[in-house]
């Protein structure tokens, strides 16, 4: 309902097109290689691959397009989060469409933007911290963050390789190594874990 909502007023408006869709992060990695669009719209909280996730993959692959968060997450640790992860924008979806079209317009200018519901000085100290300090995640590879985040929604082992299209063993010889790694070896301390580290959020849990 969300998504057609958005889609019926930027389909109004001048000079934009609405060429797809996507539910979850490796659905919208998939689209973005395929459809090349401009701007991208992206949330935070998806399943499968988060939106943080997302913005990673896409910083790597290069030629992406300028990413603008739509997102519930009022927390500025939040927007600098997914700044530094390469988004030029977060505004919160209880903004008004007229910001988001702001982000947006900003976004294609090759500028930055964020909601004028958050303190800037803030969000920008948060930021200089979060590039200072060391990342929980960084001691996982990028499938090892992506396996993580599928075994805290819930995921079994199968479920998982399906989703991927790789083996059990390969899915299990993961999550040893993140067990591992991170010095937790039960899923409830790997649920907290991902909560803390802002891979899963609550609500998506």
């Amino acid at each position: 309902m969300v998504r057609a909502g958005l889609r019926s007023l930027l389909e109004a408006m001048p000079n934009y097109e609405v060429v797809g869709e996507a539910r979850d992060g490796l659905t919208t990695l998939k689209l973005v290689r395929e459809l090349c669009p401009d701007l991208l719209l992206l949330d935070i909280s998806l399943p499968q691959l988060n939106g943080l996730g997302v913005l990673s993959r896409l910083a790597r692959q290069g030629n992406s397009p300028r990413v603008v968060v739509l997102s519930t997450h009022t927390g500025a640790e939040s927007a600098a989060r997914a700044l530094n992860a390469g988004a030029a924008g977060y505004v919160l979806k209880e903004s008004a469409f007229e910001e988001l079209v702001r982000a947006m317009t900003a976004a294609l200018a090759g500028q930055n933007y964020i909601s004028p519901k958050f303190d800037a000085e803030v969000v920008l100290r948060i930021r200089s911290e979060l590039k200072s300090g060391a990342d929980e995640l960084e001691v996982l590879t990028p499938r090892q963050r992506q396996i993580l985040q599928m075994v805290a929604e819930g995921m079994g082992t199968r479920e998982i390789a399906d989703r991927l299209h790789v083996s059990v063993k390969t899915v299990e010889t993961h999550r040893a190594q993140i067990m591992q790694r991170l010095g937790i070896f039960d899923v409830a301390g790997l649920v907290c874990f991902s909560i803390r580290s802002g891979l899963i959020t609550l609500d998506s849990h």
